[in-house]
């Protein structure tokens, strides 16, 4: 037969176990991590997205009622193709490469309009468009003689537009530009044309 004694002590051990694993669940529930070169948004059920952003750290939170969104705050790269129409309506296509974060102090406002996402939400559309009306003001050939200038309407067209949305482009850049099959055409009979008439 069992003796009483032990039985009753071992369902006080029991009894603490249970209690010190509930508690440490309590703790661990109510803590989050944000690493380096990360930032947090909290959403918090009765209050909204909170206007404060929280920085590097382990941080405490209310369970259930508070949840952290984290951010990637550093620079990424994200690159995207477009087919444009020029002034003189041949097709080109254009590949631009992108550099770009959040700004940090507006990350709330971001989340509320944009969410977690909000890169792939943005940077595409407004790449495209800024593209479209840049290179609609030059005809094909002078996208080739001015690539500089088109580049530097291109970037500043871009960085003033991910501004309205709270995004900072670190850089902008065309890596490659090809025309259609049409115009390459022409330019090589042009070519060839040339090179008979110097003969």
């Amino acid at each position: 037969m069992a003796n009483p004694q032990a039985v009753n002590l071992l369902t006080n051990i029991a009894k603490a176990a249970f209690t010190l694993g509930l508690g440490a669940t309590a703790v661990n529930s109510s803590l989050y991590t944000v690493d380096g070169g990360q930032r947090a948004v909290l959403f918090d059920r009765f209050r909204g997205v909170l206007d404060e952003t929280v920085g590097e750290g382990t941080h405490f939170l209310i369970p259930w009622l508070q949840t952290p969104y984290i951010f990637d705050i550093r620079t990424k790269p994200h690159t995207f193709t477009s087919v444009s129409g020029t002034k003189d309506t041949q097709m080109v296509n254009l590949s631009l490469r992108l550099l770009s974060r959040p700004e940090v102090p507006s990350l709330p406002s971001i989340f509320k309009t944009l969410g977690t996402e909000y890169d792939e939400k943005v940077l595409p559309s407004i790449g495209n468009k800024v593209l479209k009306a840049v290179v609609a003001q030059f005809n094909a050939d002078q996208l080739l003689t001015e690539r500089p200038h088109v580049s530097a309407l291109v970037r500043e067209s871009l960085i003033k537009r991910a501004k309205d949305f709270n995004i900072v482009l670190d850089d902008v850049a065309i890596t490659h530009l090809s025309y259609g099959a049409e115009f390459s055409r022409a330019v090589e009979q042009k070519q060839v044309a040339q090179q008979e008439a110097e003969r």
